[in-house]
């Protein structure tokens, strides 16, 4: 008679928890965003990093660029060539002054307009270093980069560590999409591709204007840029602002000022025509709170203080810490936004309906100065209008009145687009 073989025991799983079963090198559990120093940009990284669970688990490196003197007129080179010709230059200075004598190392902080302070500074090489030692045994890195000058970075990372990063390019980064996994922009980036656009540019410019081709299936169109505000942060603001603005009559109007671009001249005539309309709708209004931004011009704010800034229903917030803008944006119940800021047009947009102490909050937006506006802003307004977000700002309103429409929730959108896009390479985000 043969003896029985009882099946081996199943050998026990060392060292890879269970939701690593598919091996640690499938599984994304940190990011790294490049940013260039402004907020508008770098907001959108962590936005969507956020949004992605990795808020705890990301380094923030930065592309910057030299500053002071004649700098302020480089920004239209590349970030690698501004660089070299500001070494350049700092040498050719140093070299002037001493005239031969002996000269120790150059200075890096900013002295004398010359200097580049190296903060957190982007090194290829080294992301590049890490993702490829630490892969086995932490996964691969998400990297997440937004703005003209983070580009080159991005792009090469994913050139020389394809098989251990998966790189996110936010904005639409002109040429070679195929240098990236995933391209978010907005739909209004590809504004000069419409008929419209082609009628506005002269036939012999027509072949220098990009994007040149519609997006493929690697690109993400949202309608808006990215951002942090979502249901979690609004509440919290709603709690932490609970004291300053719970008290204050209803309804509150905030009305957030930005500053003229190349696509949307103003200055003071947008002043004078805003502060005229606040005054017409004050008697619906139970208080304003003014808020300018770094970019406004002083004689903006000098128009809108001087017409608005001794009224008792009108507060204008001076800029010292701490901001109130999430409590702002928790709070308000409508918003009047200058035209010019598509990232502070898209998170008063994103508001919505927020429950505060159980009473549904409706947020009207009202855009100033959209006839200013050309281009691609043009579009991205119409955009809005087409989905009943935004109205234009008259001074006819009853702030009192309110309308509803379904708030912007692109980050959130993005970040399902980077789970599909993962789960297509048979990687994972961390459960």
């Amino acid at each position: 008679m043969r003896p029985i073989r009882l099946p081996e025991p199943p050998s026990p799983k060392l060292g890879t928890p269970e939701i690593f079963e598919g091996g640690v090198s499938g599984v994304v559990r940190r990011a790294v965003v490049i940013g260039n120093g402004f907020p508008g940009s770098e907001n959108q990284s962590i936005g969507l990093v956020r949004a992605l669970g990795l808020a705890d688990k990301h380094v923030l490196y930065r592309v910057t660029r030299p500053k002071g003197g004649i700098n302020e007129w480089l920004h239209w080179l590349p970030v690698s060539v501004h660089k070299k010709l500001d070494c350049v230059m700092r040498k050719m200075f140093i070299l002037l002054i001493y005239r031969g004598k002996r000269v120790g190392s150059l200075p890096t902080e900013n002295g004398g307009g010359l200097g580049l302070k190296c903060v957190l500074e982007a090194d290829v090489q080294e992301i590049v270093t890490m993702a490829r030692q630490t892969y086995e045994t932490d996964g691969p890195i998400l990297v997440v980069a937004c703005g003209r000058d983070t580009i080159s970075v991005a792009s090469s990372i994913r050139r020389l560590a394809s098989e251990n990063v998966f790189v996110v390019q936010i904005l639409h980064p002109r040429l070679h999409l195929n240098r990236y996994d995933l391209v978010i922009t907005p739909k209004h980036d590809y504004y000069p591709l419409t008929p419209e656009a082609q009628k506005q540019v002269p036939q012999f410019l027509r072949g220098w204007i990009t994007p040149r081709e519609p997006p493929d299936r690697h690109v993400v169109l949202t309608i808006g840029a990215l951002h942090q505000i979502d249901a979690n942060s609004l509440r919290n603001a709603a709690s932490q602002w609970r004291d300053e603005f719970a008290a204050l009559p209803k309804p509150l109007l905030v009305v957030n000022i930005g500053g003229p671009t190349s696509n949307c001249r103003y200055g003071v005539d947008l002043a004078k025509q805003l502060t005229t309309y606040l005054l017409s709708v004050l008697v619906s209004c139970g208080s304003i709170r003014i808020c300018f931004s770094s970019r406004t011009p002083e004689k903006v704010c000098s128009v809108i203080t001087k017409e608005l800034g001794g009224n008792p229903k009108v507060y204008i917030w001076d800029g010292e810490e701490p901001n109130p803008h999430m409590g702002h944006l928790a709070w308000a119940d409508a918003f009047v936004v200058t035209a010019d800021s598509v990232s502070m047009i898209s998170e008063v947009c994103s508001t919505g309906i927020l429950v505060v102490s159980a009473c549904i909050t409706r947020k009207p937006v009202y855009l100033t100065g959209s006839e200013h506006c050309k281009w691609k802003l043009c579009d991205f307004h119409k955009s809005l209008k087409e989905r009943g977000m935004v109205r234009p700002f008259t001074g006819l309103e009853n702030i009192s009145e309110s309308w509803s429409y379904p708030p912007l929730n692109e980050t959130a959108e993005a970040a399902n687009r980077v789970h599909e896009a993962l789960a297509e390479r048979g990687w994972r985000l961390r459960a």
